[in-house]
Order: structure tokens, then sequence, then C-alpha cells
């Protein structure tokens, strides 16, 4: 469905039995790199905490991601658990860092730890990430020498500038004050086990979920359900699936050797392109797995006793669109 369309979802009008169950939290602490699986997470106006606050740039400014960097893959980033506590705050000695003294590992590197507490930071101006350019704090000489020598090139670690800079979604797709950081367009990423199970039917040689980097991971439905998901409702929280995903090559880097290959694009072009899916549509050469999706946290609902994902909450859909034709892409 695109802008202005007179096009209404399926309403349904009794919050029926549950049709699916979160079974993944994921939240990417730098942009591009591997994620951290957790059990909850507190959910925030932005997205999971910690989602995307950081990116990697070149020496002009410009955001570094897999689709030039594959190696950033290979880049682990770990969190202490209490930074996941829903009133967690930063202290000037809180550090990215797990059971072991560093919080940003790649093969063959020392482990980089980087503070929490943004006050420690420089201001950087002219960041460049898609539409939006603006000042980001910088992380300094000994993180940009990391990244440099791991990457082979000159590069910076910069944070997103929550003091002074806004970011806001893709306007012509959701109403309100939906906010992010450096993530592509909107705070999380939905997708079933049950899709990827069936792209998997097509491939010859399997492909695990984290090639598709998503937020919220949900399991119980039939394959390919999240794409006429409108409104949905996971616990009590509401939720908006704003627009199907359309992917770029990302999902075609092994996550594990960081090596590029012709899957899943290939296969997901014979069966998940808009030529498939919406011959009557624009952008009959986009191919699309998940859905983004923005929290309504204005809604009274998800008011009082704590804003909190948990694994296993169970995912109602509220409004449905009647076809793929009709959703918004």
């Amino acid at each position: 469905m695109g802008v202005g369309s007179s096009s209404t979802p399926t309403l349904l009008t009794e919050l029926a039995s549950p049709e699916a169950k979160v079974t993944g939290i994921f939240t990417y602490p730098i942009k591009s790199c591997r994620g951290i699986s957790l059990p909850r997470a507190p959910l925030t106006p932005f997205g999971f905490p910690w989602d995307r606050q950081w990116v990697v740039v070149n020496s002009k400014g410009r955001a570094r991601t897999q689709r030039v960097e594959p190696k950033l893959a290979l880049v682990e980033v770990e969190l202490p658990p209490e930074v996941f506590l829903e009133h967690w705050k930063p202290t000037t000695d809180s550090v990215m860092a797990g059971m072991e003294p560093g919080m940003v590992k790649a093969p063959g590197m020392e482990p980089l730890k980087v503070c929490l507490n943004k006050q420690q930071y420089e201001v950087v101006d002219d960041i460049g990430l898609w539409e939006w350019t603006g000042p980001a704090w910088d992380e300094g000489a000994e993180a940009s020498k990391w990244f440099s020598d791991y990457l082979g090139s000159p590069c910076r670690l910069v944070r997103f500038n929550t003091a002074s800079e806004v970011r806001n979604v893709d306007p012509p797709y959701v109403e309100g004050q939906q906010r992010i950081f450096f993530s592509d367009g909107y705070p999380f990423l939905l997708a079933s086990q049950e899709s990827l199970d069936a792209l998997n039917k097509f491939l010859e040689e399997q492909i695990p979920m984290n090639r598709f980097r998503p937020n919220i991971l949900v399991e119980g439905c039939e394959p390919y359900a999240e794409d006429l998901w409108r409104d949905i409702k996971i616990s009590r929280f509401s939720y908006q699936c704003v627009k199907l995903c359309a992917r770029c090559k990302i999902p075609q880097v092994n996550q594990e050797t960081a090596i590029y290959g012709t899957e899943p694009t290939e296969t997901l072009m014979k069966v998940r392109s808009g030529h498939v899916l919406r011959p009557n549509q624009n952008n009959k050469n986009k191919v699309y797995f998940g859905q983004k999706t923005v929290w309504n946290w204005k809604d009274s609902s998800a008011k009082g006793g704590g804003n909190m994902l948990k694994m296993g909450d169970s995912v109602y859909i509220i409004k449905k669109y009647p076809s793929l034709a009709e959703a918004a892409a």
C-alpha cells in the first residue's frame, strides 16, 4: 500500500488466541556488528536499549556497514547483564564488558573497552548515514586505531548524540513521534522462524536467522504470516507493523566467516521479490523478508508495571491486510 492508499486493513474485533510467541530478542549496539541475544529487554521509543547507538565511520564520516565491510560481521559486542535493567544508568566506570575485560572483540585483535557514560565523549561533526547528517560523540583515538587496524583503512567509532540530535523514522509510513539512532528506518525488525524455515526449503545450504538481523523473532504462525500484520500486541504492548523490509545484500554475508555469497538473495529474487509478491506495485526488483515495526509507546495500555518484552510473550493480531498487494512496502 503506497502513501495515500484507500485500502483499509482487516479489523479483528476480538483479541483472539495468540498467533505466535516471542522466541528471540536481539539488540545490535554497534551497527553491522554482531548482535546480543537477550531473555528480556526494556522497550524504549528508540528500540531496545543500546540498539545501533554506535556506528563505524570512514575518514569522511560516512557509515561503514557489512555492505562494504563484511569483516564487521566478526566483531563481537559484550554488555554486562545489568545494563538491560529497565532503569539502569551508566557511571563513569561503565564499560561494554562481560566476563572478560573487553567489550569489543574481533579475530586477531585485543579487546577494546568503551565507556557507556556519554560524558566521556567529544563531539565530531558531519557524520552521515543515508539521508541523515549531524554531529555524533567520538569514542576517541584508541577506538579509532582499533577499527582502523581491523578494517585496514582510517575510520572512527562514534555514538549517536542524544543530547542534541533527533532522527525520525521514515515519515510517510507511520504517524507519531517515532525516533531511531543509527537503525535503518525503524526501531524494530520483526521476523518469524516459520518464514526462515520456508526459505530454507529452497536453499541447498541452510542459513540461520542472524543473516537477517531481527530484533524480535516470533514462532508459531504460518510462514510469512507477518507480511500481512498491521497492528499487533505482544503481551500488553501495542505495535504497528509499518512496512515489509526490503533487504540489501547483507543477508548474503556469512555471519560466521564474513564471506559474501549469492544466497539467499538469488533465491529471494525467485520467491520473495516484488515481481512475485506485488506485481502491480512499485519496487518489483526488491526482495522482502520481515517487517519494519514500531512500538506505540504513547499507547495508554503500555503504561505502568514496567515496559519489558520477554521471551515467551504472546503475539496477538489486531489488524491485518487482506493481501500483499495492499500491504505497505
